[in-house]
C-alpha cells in the first residue's frame, strides 16, 4: 500500500560519529539561499524532551496531557506522547504542511525504504550501508568505492551535495514521492518479511543436533526420541479380566450354577484348565485361566459358599476380557523418531518395560543481555538504568522447552567485550540468543560485533509487536537477536525461536495450536501486517470460545503478557475484527 506525498523525501543516512547533524546544519543555509522551503525530520534512538523543566508546557505535559500544543507569535509546537509505540514514518510525514514545502529532509531512519544519501567517513570505522540498502541514491564520503554505479560526492564538498539535492528536488525526487505506508523509524531493512517467510527461512537454516543419549525414564519428560520405538511385548502381555467378576467357559453358559474352584488376584494365576461347570473368582487385570474366555461382573453374581449363580444376567461369550496384544502387538510401531515425550508417552514406554529412552541430547543455549542501561535485578537501582527483565523472560521460555541454559549475564556497550563474549558463547552452545541492539541504531555495538564474527541478517518482520529481528550464523551456530521491548521479546520467541529450537531438538513437524474464537470487543490492526494482541479466551454460557484483549497493548507492557492465556493473531488482510466476528487465537498454556 503506497501513500503519495506532495514533495520529495530525501534522507541522510550514516552511523554516529560521521557528522550528520554538522553537515546538514552547514548545508541548510545553502539550500534555503537557493530558494528551497525545507521541512526537517530527525529521528532519535533515545528519549528526549523538547522543552525545559519548569516551563509551563513541560509542567502541563508531565501532569498528564497526552498532547500539548504551545503557541506564540513566532511559532507553535505540538508535542504528542507515544508511550505505547513509536510513531510510524508515514504518519510523521503527514504532520508536515507539505503545501508550504519543496522538500522534506530526514536525519536518521536510515533503514526505512525511502531515498537517502549515505554519509561515510573512513575514520569512523563503520560498515557501508549501500550494499544492503537499494534506497541509497548517492554516496557522500571521504573515499571512493569501485563496486557501485551510485553518484559519489566528496563529503566535504557542500556545494556538490547542495547541487545534488537541488537536482533531486527538480526531478520531483523520482521515487521520493511514494513512501511505504507501513514504515516506522525503528525498522531494519528496505523490505519486510512476512511472519511465515521469516519462519521458513529460519527453519531451512537450522538442523537437529546429531548426538543422542540414553535417558532414564524418570528423567525423560519433554525429551525427544532419537529412534523409532517398536513394542518388545504384547500389550496386554496376556489375556486378562477387564473387571472384578467370575471367569467361565464361553461354551458353558446355560448352567443354573457354577462351582467356584479358585480366587485369582492380579499378579497371580490359576494354573489348571477350567472345566465345564467350574468358575474362578477373578480380579481386574488377573490372567484368564486356560479354557475360560468370558467374565461375568461381580454385581451380577450371587454366591453361597462354593456355588455361584448369575440369575437374570445377560451373558455373551467373550465379554469383559482383554485379549493379549489387543492394544499393541509384539513388534508393532509405538512412537516414531522425533516424538516429544510427555506424560502419556512416559507411561506407554514404561508399560513396555523400557527403563530408559534413546533421546537427542539437550540443546545448549547461550544467553545474554546488552546495554550500559541494563542492570541486574536484586541490586540497588542506579540512575538512568532499567532492570534486566528480558534475559529472565527468555530463561523461562527456554526452561519450558527443556534446554540447557548458559547464562552470560549483562554485557556492557563495548564492541570488544561483545566480540569476546559472542565468540565464547558460540563455542560453548548450540544456539546464541540476545535481546536488544538489533535495530542498527547509533549505539548498537552488538551489530558491529556480529558483522565481524559471522553472517547475520537484520530483518524487519511485517508484524507487531516484534518487528526487528536478527538471525544468522556464528561459527556455524544459529544466532537470534530479539527486540528490546519485553512483550516483543516473547512474541518473537514464540514465533521464530521456539519453532527453530524444537527442530534442533529433533521434534518433527511441530506446529502451534491455532483455533478460532469469537471476539467480545472490537479489534483493530494495520492492514498489511500481522498483529499479535495479548488475549484472554474462555467459554461463554453457550459453550462458545470467546476472546478479549488484556487491555493496553504497548510492547513494553509486560503485565499484559502475564495476564494473557493466548495471542490473538490478526492477518495482514484484516484491519478490523468487530464484536461477534471470528478471530484466530494461539493458546499459550505450556508455552510461556
Amino acid at each position: 500500500m503506497k501513500s503519495r506525498h506532495l514533495v520529495p523525501i530525501l534522507g541522510f543516512a550514516a552511523y554516529s560519529g560521521t557528522g550528520k547533524t554538522t553537515l546538514i546544519e552547514a548545508l541548510l543555509p545553502k539550500l534555503t539561499k537557493a530558494g528551497l522551503r525545507i521541512g526537517m525530520l530527525k529521528h532519535a534512538h533515545h528519549n528526549f524532551d523538547v522543552d525545559k523543566p519548569g516551563k509551563d508546557s513541560y509542567r502541563l505535559r508531565k501532569a498528564g496531557a497526552s498532547q500539548m500544543l504551545i503557541s506564540s507569535r513566532n511559532r507553535y509546537a505540538l508535542m504528542t506522547e507515544t508511550p505505547e509505540e513509536e510513531s510510524e514514518f508515514h504518519y510523521l510525514l503527514t504532520r508536515f504542511d507539505q503545501q508550504k514545502l519543496d522538500v522534506i529532509l530526514v536525519e536518521g531512519c536510515k533503514n526505512i525504504a525511502f531515498p537517502k544519501i549515505e554519509l561515510h567517513r573512513e575514520e569512523v570505522g563503520k560498515p557501508w550501508l549501500y550494499p544492503n540498502d537499494d534506497n541509497i541514491v548517492a554516496i557522500a564520503a571521504d573515499t571512493k568505492v569501485d563496486d557501485t554505479e551510485l553518484p559519489q560526492i566528496d563529503i566535504n564538498d557542500l556545494e556538490s551535495i547542495k547541487q545534488f539535492v537541488l537536482d533531486f528536488v527538480a526531478r520531483k525526487g523520482e521515487i521520493g514521492n511514494e513512501i511505504t505506508g507501513a514504515a516506522c523509524c525503528d525498522t531494519l531493512s528496505p523490505a519486510f518479511l512476512s511472519v511465515a517467510q521469516g519462519q521458513e527461512k529460519i527453519l531451512s537454516l537450522v538442523n537437529t543436533v546429531a548426538e543422542t543419549e540414553a535417558c532414564p525414564m524418570q528423567q525423560s519428560y519433554y525429551r525427544v526420541l532419537a529412534n523409532n520405538v517398536v513394542s518388545p511385548v504384547n500389550v496386554p502381555q496376556y489375556t486378562n479380566s477387564a473387571m472384578d467378576g467370575f471367569a467361565i467357559r464361553g461354551d458353558d453358559l446355560q448352567r443354573d450354577h457354577y462351582q467356584v474352584v479358585a480366587e485369582v488376584l492380579a499378579g497371580h494365576a490359576y494354573e489348571q484348565e477350567l472345566q465345564p461347570g467350574q468358575t474362578v473368582k477373578i480380579m481386574t487385570g488377573a490372567p484368564i485361566p486356560q479354557g475360560a474366555d468370558t467374565v461375568i461382573m461381580r454385581e451380577q453374581a450371587s454366591q453361597e459358599g462354593d456355588n455361584v449363580t448369575f440369575a437374570g444376567a445377560s451373558i455373551k461369550a467373550g465379554q469383559n476380557v482383554r485379549q493379549a496384544g489387543e492394544d499393541l502387538s509384539l513388534g508393532a510401531d509405538v512412537f516414531t523418531q522425533g516424538t516429544r515425550i510427555e506424560s502419556a508417552e512416559m507411561g506407554m514406554l514404561a508399560s513396555l518395560g523400557f527403563g530408559d529412552a534413546t533421546v537427542y541430547r539437550k540443546l545448549k543455549v547461550a544467553l545474554f543481555s546488552t546495554g550500559d542501561e541494563v542492570q541486574a535485578p536484586g541490586s540497588e537501582q542506579k540512575a538512568n538504568t532499567i532492570y534486566d527483565s528480558n534475559r529472565f523472560t527468555i530463561m523461562g521460555l527456554l526452561e519450558k522447552l527443556g534446554c540447557e541454559i548458559i547464562d552470560f549475564g549483562i554485557l556492557e556497550d563495548n564492541e570488544q567485550v561483545m566480540i569476546d563474549a559472542i565468540e565464547k558463547a558460540s563455542q560453548q552452545a548450540d544456539v546464541v540468543i540476545t535481546s536488544g541492539g538489533v535495530s542498527v541504531g547509533d549505539a548498537d555495538y552488538i551489530k558491529l560485533a556480529l558483522d565481524k564474527l559471522g553472517q547475520i541478517d537484520f530483518w524487519r518482520i511485517n508484524m507487531r509487536p516484534g518487528r526487528p529481528l536478527a538471525f544468522g550464523q556464528i561459527n556455524n551456530k544459529p544466532f537470534f537477536g530479539l527486540p528490546g521491548n519485553p512483550v516483543a521479546v516473547m512474541v518473537s520467541f514464540v514465533n521464530f525461536v521456539e519453532p527453530a529450537l524444537r527442530k534442533m531438538q529433533g521434534e518433527v513437524n511441530w506446529q502451534p495450536l491455532k483455533v478460532n474464537a469469537i471476539a467480545t470487543e472490537d479489534l483493530r490492526s494495520k492492514q498489511g501486517r500481522t498483529e499479535f494482541s495479548r488475549g484472554v479466551y474462555q467459554l461463554d454460557s453457550a459453550g462458545r470460545l470467546t476472546v478479549r484483549t488484556t487491555g493496553k497493548q504497548g510492547s513494553g507492557i509486560l503485565r499484559s503478557m502475564s495476564e494473557a492465556n493466548c495471542l490473538i493473531e490478526i492477518s495482514p488482510a484484516v484491519d478490523t475484527v468487530k464484536v461477534g466476528e471470528s478471530v484466530t487465537i494461539i493458546p499459550l498454556q505450556g508455552r510461556i
